[in-house]
């Protein structure tokens, strides 16, 4: 038997590597069908036309604006000095930018040829109106939730604003992640289509509160942990870095997180109403999410999702992911303590007592002891400012220290607050601030 020359074995390589391809493609076709034929048809109505929904129903445009307001729409679908929901704003993920679309009623650019069901498509599927799937940077796995009668509430209102013309900029997403079949496989693993289900063991104010929190208000969005592919795998709220924001989703479900079990429930929707409320003040993107879309929320709906995440079932003590500080003062803390008492305790204490309503205790704040020390270094490199709300207009804000303390004051000072006054926490490292400070938290 003669040894294969050179070229053959070229050649075995390339039928090998042809049949291997063939089999992707195929695997991929597979997965794109099998995506498809496990979602559910929908179809037109009677009412089913385009732009005209918005002039005949005053009422269902009122309806859908404050619905907008509920689901944040305006943030991502508003670039940073641009007209309001026409798109264009870039959304980092750790496959590339997605650029929001445009919900204006605009024929080329928007959504004037649009019809109600295309909209529901895109909420309730996943799937732009000519049948392309949308990448997750659009919430439809929250969305899903969201019931027809208010996506047409939503269609309504944004039929009626002008329509600006701004066609949206591409995408930049790496290969394979910007293909349809990498979708297939995302939504293969990670999506199916839903509608929110009342839990008939609960009341209708918690039933309420339920289809907000993880319908319009997507709050699983952030408050989820995502793995390598973007994926979640579930809604438990159990907190997870916010990819590419480099701010930390504390658990809704932890009380050493940002559980709410044990607080009284006008306490809850103070929060949620102005951004402050007895020893809490939102901060980052939350602060964000009070300025632009919970401010508005009527107080039925705010007690109605104060109710639901009072009631979250609380998680179990060995996954709270709580850490200890070592018995005794480290270097860094000492060191901490002197930055603290020039820098800090005028408007947080000597004693980390803060000023009520103004400026936060330090002491025994559970945003100080969280696990992850991601958001403490943001806010003492960039500030920070909580959301001036008509409950709270002028609300006391952090100067910020990012060109005044380097990564290693940074984070003595920070190991220093997390062990004093009775909190216990791991240290801070200069790394742990420079992963931060660059973009790379952890």
């Amino acid at each position: 038997m003669r040894p294969a020359t050179p070229a053959r074995r070229l050649a075995r390589v390339a039928a090998l590597s042809a049949a291997a391809l063939s089999l992707l493609v195929l695997l991929m076709g597979v997965l794109l069908w099998w995506s498809a034929m496990r979602e559910e048809p929908y179809g037109t109505d009677s009412t089913d036309s385009t732009g005209s929904v918005a002039a005949a129903d005053p009422a269902l445009v009122e309806r859908g604006a404050y619905l907008a307001k509920a689901g944040n729409c305006m943030a991502c679908h508003t670039e940073r000095g641009g007209m309001a929901f026409a798109g264009g704003r870039g959304i980092d993920t750790p496959f590339g930018t997605v650029y929001s679309s445009n919900l204006t009623p605009d024929r080329d650019t928007g959504l004037g040829a649009w019809r109600a069901s295309d909209f529901w498509g895109a909420l309730h599927h996943g799937r732009s109106k000519d049948g392309r799937w949308l990448y997750p940077a659009f919430p439809y796995t929250s969305y899903t939730q969201v019931s027809r009668e208010d996506s047409d509430a939503l269609f309504a209102y944004l039929q009626s604003l002008p329509p600006v013309r701004q066609p949206q900029p591409g995408n930049t997403l790496s290969w394979p992640f910007s293909t349809q079949a990498a979708l297939a496989v995302w939504r293969t693993l990670y999506f199916k289509p839903g509608a929110f289900e009342p839990d008939p063991q609960q009341g209708a104010e918690w039933n309420r509160g339920a289809y907000l929190v993880r319908g319009l208000g997507h709050c699983a969005a952030c408050h989820t942990a995502r793995n390598a592919l973007g994926g979640s795998g579930s809604l438990d709220l159990a907190g997870g870095l916010i990819p590419m924001q480099n701010w930390y989703a504390p658990s809704l479900t932890s009380d050493a997180e940002a559980g709410v079990g044990r607080w009284p429930i006008e306490h809850i929707a103070s929060l949620l109403r102005t951004g402050v409320a007895p020893g809490a003040s939102v901060q980052g993107p939350m602060a964000e999410v009070v300025l632009r879309s919970t401010q508005y929320l009527t107080e039925p709906d705010l007690q109605a999702m104060a109710t639901f995440l009072k009631a979250l079932p609380a998680s179990a003590p060995d996954q709270q992911k709580a850490r200890t500080a070592p018995p005794t003062k480290s270097s860094a803390q000492i060191a901490g303590a002197r930055l603290y008492e020039q820098h800090c305790a005028q408007c947080h204490g000597e004693q980390g007592e803060g000023v009520a309503l103004a400026y936060p205790a330090l002491a025994g704040n559970r945003a100080v002891t969280l696990h992850s020390s991601v958001n403490l270094v943001q806010v003492v490199l960039h500030g920070g400012y909580p959301p001036a709300t008509a409950g709270n207009p002028q609300p006391f804000g952090m100067p910020p220290y990012m060109l005044t303390l380097s990564d290693k004051d940074i984070a003595s000072v920070l190991s220093f607050v997390r062990n004093a006054w009775g909190n216990q926490a791991a240290d801070v490292t200069a790394v742990d601030v420079n992963r931060t400070r660059s973009g790379n938290a952890r």
